[in-house]
């Protein structure tokens, strides 16, 4: 007889939407197969906590409260940026990076997923595709094959990769843009809602438009 496999601990990085977003995640995984725990939110300035709270997690007292210890997190931050720094502060503290995909993600073969990989629902991925650590996929985006995406990018619902896209660190891809066959994106540029990438863009810059052009 098998002995039953108990769930790990897991602490989500951000109460705010994004972070109550993360939790509906886990709870779809642990709907599967129970793999977690949700000990509580870290979050030093919650938006709404009674919202959080009212899913029946606590707001736990910074990275060294004791019903942390031992703990796996994932990060619940939209923010490429301020993922980054609540996840280095959460390493430093030992706690350890997991990756979620809801059941509902459709991949493909001969990926390579970063730690701390978060899929929504409906999300899909082809072939080759490469992801840095703490990528996210939001709800329906779409990956298509030999794919680069740099730690900390994001992909808000909706958004389109077409094959061979490059994106650099913390890069942004706002909801229902779309980017085509080949571009490469400079690290930490914001695509906004509903572009269409159809050349490569510098570094650091918000473009938005049809075809996407960088705001001056």
């Amino acid at each position: 007889m098998t002995t039953p496999t108990r769930p790990e601990p897991l602490v989500i990085l951000g109460a705010g939407g994004h972070g109550r977003e993360v939790l509906d995640l886990v709870e779809a995984v642990n709907g599967t197969e129970p793999r977690y725990r949700v000990v509580g939110f870290v979050d030093d300035d919650p938006q709404q906590p009674e919202l959080a709270l009212a899913r029946g997690v606590p707001l736990l007292d910074g990275f060294d409260d004791p019903r942390a210890e031992g703990a796996a997190f994932v990060a619940g931050v939209g923010s490429p940026e301020g993922r980054r720094a609540l996840v280095g502060r959460a390493e430093a503290m030992g706690l350890r990076p997991v990756s979620l995909r809801h059941p509902t993600t459709v991949s493909g073969s001969v990926n390579r997923e970063g730690e701390g990989l978060l899929v929504f629902a409906l999300a899909s991925y082809t072939t080759n595709v490469t992801f840095g650590r703490h990528v996210h996929v939001n709800r329906t985006a779409t990956i298509g094959h030999d794919c680069v995406l740099g730690d900390f990018c994001s992909l808000h619902p909706g958004a389109v990769l077409s094959g061979d896209v490059h994106l650099g660190e913390a890069v942004t891809i706002g909801t229902g843009a779309t980017v085509i066959q080949g571009v490469r994106i400079g690290a930490g540029t914001f695509v906004g809602a509903g572009a269409a990438v159809v050349r490569d863009l510098p570094p650091g810059v918000v473009a938005v438009g049809v075809p996407a052009r960088p705001l001056t």
